[in-house]
């Protein structure tokens, strides 16, 4: 399934329901990528200044992909 995204809290309402769907508890997850419960609870509330590293983790935990769109051809110095 594919989904455009426009805001961090659209993306948290995804994360929350893909968590949820696995049957995992935002500790559970958390626990899985080193994170703590607060931040996949900043995550899901779509809060603006989560850490990309850990969300990118939270992300590839859940096997939700993320791809971009782009308007151009990327610069050959830019692998796709």
């Amino acid at each position: 399934m594919q989904v455009t995204l426009e805001t961090p809290g659209q993306i948290g309402q995804w994360v929350r329901a893909v968590r949820k769907a696995q049957g995992l508890r935002q500790d559970d997850l958390a626990g899985l990528i080193g994170a703590s419960h607060v931040f996949l609870g900043d995550v899901e509330r779509g809060k603006d200044t989560v850490q990309w590293g850990r969300l990118f983790a939270a992300l590839r935990e859940l096997g939700i992909e993320v791809r971009l769109d782009l308007p151009i051809e990327p610069p050959p110095a830019v692998s796709p």
